[in-house]
């Protein structure tokens, strides 16, 4: 690969997109744009572009935006709709963030003449390959340079090393080892590595940063509802809110409450195991919402049939294939079963846990005439289950006739 003469940086101001900053006009020889997402990680972002002007990144060349309502409403509500989750308990709070923070950096490439971008994830990880299939579904041309792959820097003492040597500032916390590594963003907070990495341990009680214990949490339940429209999130307590409000009043409840707690061991793309402390108050209360809604209003197929796709769609989105055609295919089914599912879920939130306890919808298909205990005044004819039954029964009568059961 030929050397770029301009590269857009995905920088957060920690150390590490610190170092590489450095790096990059080191090795290169190149000028550097940074780009600093704002996804409701719950920290002040301009520390970011203060530290990237003291290492020399020109004031037009630092890209620091508030993204959180299009990463909701664009991203997270999308696959909500799916309710994904991934091998059956994570709702993919860091896969999700990665391709629209590949968008921006692949549009801030074009508008500012870079011929290549690049990102501090590590070449053990899952985020080196979302970023990269992100990236290279939207320009085939891009470049992409990835340093823990490449340079020398294997260990934290050559990292602080390097940033010694050139006037990198360093917290204090960061001359001794991390307890644990943190990724945050406003659908969950993800923490991984020293403390966690052994399964057999319980995680200690400070790496939880978004909730509380539930055993902590208030004895007395608290209610809320929250309205939807063709699958999404619209108002909650009856009042109207944009995505991204939603969700971090969701979070503040879940938080509250004690939800949305994972300890798991997952597997990669890159093929090992790895264990990882999830918190996601508010996605956890949004799913059991969506799923609630979903109960009333959505045929028993297509629910079906959304339950037996989910799993793949979840894979696509874990392994970086975001903009992948099989996910745009699996999203425009999804996305169909939405049409009318509209209406309002009722949850009691308590001690760990989100209960729907109510759905209405002038939506439903669930008909009291039907199912009543009571008379149905002929809504239903009971004697037709008959028929229904001989029907389903004959493959299995002429099985059993012919393998000689009586």
């Amino acid at each position: 690969m030929s050397k770029p003469k301009k590269v857009v940086l995905a920088y957060s101001g920690g150390l590490d997109t610190s170092i590489i900053l450095k790096w990059l006009e080191i090795e290169y020889g190149c000028e550097v744009v940074t780009f600093t997402a704002d996804l409701g990680q719950g920290e002040e972002l301009e520390p970011a572009r203060r530290k990237a002007e003291l290492l020399g990144v020109k004031p037009e060349n630092i890209h620091i935006e508030d993204v959180r309502e299009e990463f909701v409403r664009d991203f997270v509500f999308p696959m909500f709709r799916a309710n994904t989750v991934y091998e059956g308990q994570y709702l993919l709070g860091t896969s999700i963030a990665r391709p629209l923070i590949s968008k921006r950096l692949v549009e801030i490439a074009a508008e500012t003449g870079a011929d290549a971008i690049a990102h501090g994830a590590t070449g053990k990880g899952n985020d080196q390959v979302r970023f990269e299939l992100s990236a290279y579904a939207l320009n085939p041309a891009i470049k992409v340079i990835a340093p823990w792959r490449e340079w020398n820097l294997t260990s934290r003492t050559r990292l602080l090393e390097f940033a010694e040597a050139h006037q990198i500032p360093i917290a204090k916390d960061k001359r001794g080892e991390a307890p644990f590594s943190v990724d945050a963003n406003l659908l969950h907070t993800s923490s991984e590595g020293k403390v966690l990495e052994n399964p057999a341990e319980e995680a200690p009680a400070y790496v939880y940063q978004r909730t509380v214990a539930p055993e902590d949490a208030p004895d007395a339940p608290e209610y809320v509802e929250i309205g939807f429209e063709k699958g999404d999130a619209v108002s909650i307590d009856g009042e109207a809110m944009s995505p991204a409000s939603i969700l971090t009043r969701l979070n503040e409840l879940g938080g509250k409450h004690g939800i949305g707690r994972l300890d798991l061991v997952e597997n990669r793309f890159v093929g090992m195991k790895s264990r990882g402390i999830y918190e996601t108050p508010g996605g956890t209360v949004l799913l059991e919402a969506h799923r609630g809604i979903e109960q009333i209003t959505l045929d028993r197929g297509a629910g079906h049939l959304k339950d037996e796709l989910m799993p793949r769609y979840a894979e696509l989105i874990y392994n970086g294939l975001w903009f992948s055609p099989e996910r745009e295919m699996l999203q425009a089914a999804f996305d169909h079963s939405q049409q009318h599912v509209s209406g309002t879920v009722r949850l009691k939130l308590y001690k760990g846990r989100a209960m729907t306890i109510g759905r209405r919808s002038d939506q439903t298909l669930y008909s009291e005439a039907h199912v009543t205990f009571e008379d149905d005044a002929g809504a239903y004819d009971q004697k037709d289950a008959a028929g229904f039954i001989r029907i389903n029964a004959l493959r299995l009568r002429l099985l059993a006739a012919r393998n000689g059961r009586s």
